[in-house]
């Protein structure tokens, strides 16, 4: 993979953690060689629509709501003319949703006065939009293929955590701890690897170690076992 202009510094780690790291991801792309977000979206807008969405959501959640609504509202400028009161009704199962259908439109605004209608691509641009943050953004970016990013959730946190691949006490902290340690091939996909894995074998409370591909490579196993 070709270094981003923003490339990570990478970590300087053991011949054997090198080795342990390696097989974890080699493992994962086994179970599946393209990963994506389960969130349902068929462009840039409605991705990004979506992920924000998402916050303190499901995304089955979200995938019902949005089915609906991406059918009435599936551009920028179908959404403003929806409006809040018009959205609402939408996305009203959703947890937070008077901000959310706030931020939604008040996006669209921006998309149609100050980028043409487009979801522009970039970190920058992505995170000045009203509800995006820096996860929205790398989920946003990394799902396009554009930039390669590590959205840490809860699940990421856990499973980084377990598989001590991170000590970091904070997302940002494991985000940086991780664009350090994965392998640069797996660089694009480890986020969903992450996720994926935290939201069905590496559970909060009850962890299928039993069940799990990577429980010889991790340390945590015998906390639960």
């Amino acid at each position: 993979m070709a270094k981003t202009p923003n490339a990570p510094t990478r970590k300087c780690l053991s011949p054997a953690e090198q080795a342990r790291i390696a097989e974890i991801f080699h493992r994962f792309i086994s179970l599946s060689d393209d990963p994506r977000t389960e969130l349902e979206y068929a462009s840039p807008y409605e991705l990004v629509t979506a992920v924000a969405l998402s916050a303190q959501a499901t995304d089955v959640s979200v995938n019902k709501a949005t089915r609906k609504l991406f059918a009435a509202a599936d551009t920028p400028q179908k959404m403003l003319a929806l409006g809040e009161e018009g959205l609402i009704p939408y996305i009203a199962s959703i947890g937070l949703f008077r901000t959310k259908a706030k931020n939604v439109i008040a996006t669209a605004r921006i998309l149609i006065d100050q980028h043409g209608g487009e979801v522009p691509l970039d970190r920058v641009a992505l995170q000045a939009l009203p509800g995006v943050g820096r996860k929205t953004a790398s989920v946003v970016l990394n799902e396009l293929r554009i930039e390669p990013a590590i959205a840490v959730d809860t699940h990421v946190f856990r499973v980084a955590h377990r598989l001590k691949l991170s000590e970091g006490k904070t997302p940002d902290q494991v985000e940086a701890d991780l664009m350090a340690i994965v392998p640069e091939p797996y660089l694009t996909r480890a986020h969903h690897w992450l996720i994926l894995h935290g939201r069905y074998t590496c559970l909060a409370r009850r962890p299928k170690c039993e069940d799990c591909p990577l429980a010889d490579l991790c340390p945590s196993r015998k906390l639960f076992v």
